[in-house]
């Protein structure tokens, strides 16, 4: 597993919802998730990491953590652009990403149909159903999402801009490859403007095509 793919892979408490009530859209919302990554060929190699995201509005927010890896994403889906925020080699950067680069960087996921199974299971008190797509680069992704829950802004995490839901567990796989997202709390109450700030100093800013060069040198 490269670090490649590890960095790939890494995007409280639990409200539990009123049970029979019609789908509800939500503005603001904080949702944490377990990640585990496990490659069959060497379970030594296994990596735990979280990730969060804090939606606002057109605003969405992603933080990654992880013993490897750790990154900021913020991205404006009314306007079209987006930042992202790591430490490479003792430096933080910034990369500023228009809608180009933004579409760029998810293309995998561009054209995704979701086929629903008659699997189902609940998850903190939701009703879920499952569901399964395929990446044009041969990721595997099986998801169980909610209904009662459906995000006002749908492309917080492009994966599932397309599914009429909130996904609360789901699995890529690709050959020996398995990453694995589990609930780890929903939070419906408003989130601070202040998590959408982008950093004015501290930071080596790059454009999104010079950090693709950097990545591949």
């Amino acid at each position: 597993m490269n670090s490649m793919t590890i960095k790939w892979a890494l995007t409280g408490f639990i409200l539990l919802p009123f049970l029979g009530l019609a789908q509800k859209r939500v503005g603001d919302l904080t949702i944490v998730y377990n990640s585990t990554i496990t490659n069959a060929k060497d379970s030594s190699k296994k990596i735990n990491s979280t990730t969060g995201y804090f939606l606002k509005g057109n605003l969405s927010r992603v933080d990654i953590n992880s013993n490897l890896f750790s990154s900021v994403t913020i991205y404006d889906s009314k306007a079209g652009s987006g930042v992202i925020l790591k430490e490479v080699n003792g430096q933080k950067l910034l990369i500023r990403m228009n809608e180009e680069n933004w579409n760029q960087k998810n293309k995998r996921y561009s054209n995704l149909n979701f086929t629903k199974s008659n699997e189902t299971k609940t998850i903190a008190g939701y009703a879920c159903s499952q569901a399964k797509a395929s990446t044009s680069d041969g990721f595997e992704i099986t998801v169980y999402y909610t209904r009662d829950l459906l995000p006002e802004n749908k492309a917080y995490d492009p994966p599932f801009k397309n599914l009429d839901g909130l996904p609360l567990e789901y699995e890529f796989t690709r050959g020996d490859l398995h990453i694995r997202y589990t609930l780890a709390s929903i939070n419906l109450n408003p989130v601070p403007a202040s998590k959408f700030d982008i950093p004015v100093s501290g930071y080596r800013e790059l454009t999104y095509e010079e950090s693709l060069k950097m990545k591949n040198q």
